[in-house]
């Protein structure tokens, strides 16, 4: 998959993808620095490999920075701010990738405390170091997108509902932000084949990916997926504010989709 933004078209711009240190998240913040901008590259618990794709990164000219955090946990994600402040100055895109909820062992409500209040939280801890003319991507799942008005999977039905209390609640942050100079895009996304999700998924439901593929005719990858969420940052606000990414003809939308 070729990167989607012209070399360096942001030179002097700085990035925090959260989530970045493997799949989609990776290859978002490496689409970024390709384009010259400095990044972020921000991991719960897979600090070696954010290290690794840092080091890639770093070796092909682009300045890149590895910084931990749980998203749930207020004073780290302060810790990390902190960090991105010290280091550069300041954010002019921020990508909200990570997620989850279908991990094991985990408390009953961690879907929701980390797809909707962490990441309001998160939001409203980076307006700080986010200038006018800012770019905020929330990404998120066509089966989360519109799990109101058309089911999902019952394996993936908590994440969903979660994801879409998480966009809702960033939504509601809109006017502030505008008010601010800083720009918002939903980039709403069916399955995605080779991600953590859609391998959950399918454990708990085999044939789950195959047949949402034969149903949507296809499926992005994560390479091409992420190329989207990275064009998301940068090219014209889309019609109320989300940018779809595959098939939407099996979802009812809302009245106010």
């Amino acid at each position: 998959m070729s990167n989607p933004l012209t070399p360096g078209s942001l030179a002097g711009k700085r990035v925090l993808v959260t989530g970045s240190s493997r799949g989609v998240g990776a290859d978002t913040v490496t689409y970024f620095a390709e384009a010259g901008a400095s990044v972020v590259i921000n991991y719960r618990n897979k600090e070696a490999r954010a290290n690794k794709l840092a080091d890639k990164l770093r070796a092909e000219g682009a300045t890149a920075i590895t910084v931990g955090a749980d998203l749930t946990d207020a004073a780290s994600v302060a810790s990390m701010f902190e960090t991105v402040q010290e280091e550069l100055g300041g954010l002019d895109i921020l990508v909200l990738n990570a997620s989850g909820g279908m991990e094991s062992g985990m408390a009953a409500d961690y879907a929701l405390t980390l797809n909707r209040d962490a990441q309001v939280d998160l939001l409203t801890s980076a307006l700080p170091l986010l200038q006018p003319g800012s770019r905020v991507v929330f990404v998120t799942s066509h089966q989360a997108h519109f799990i109101r008005t058309t089911e999902t999977m019952p394996e993936y039905e908590p994440v969903a509902l979660s994801k879409r209390a998480g966009e809702d609640a960033l939504r509601s942050l809109i006017p502030r932000l505008d008010e601010a100079g800083i720009t918002f895009v939903v980039v709403s996304g069916d399955m995605i084949e080779g991600t953590i999700t859609a391998t959950l998924l399918e454990r708990a439901n085999p044939g789950a990916i195959s047949a949402r593929k034969e149903s949507a005719g296809r499926l992005y990858n994560v390479a091409e997926f992420a190329a989207e969420v990275a064009a998301a940052a940068v090219e014209p606000i889309p019609e109320k504010h989300t940018r779809y990414v595959g098939d939407v003809s099996g979802f009812a939308p809302e009245l106010t989709d």
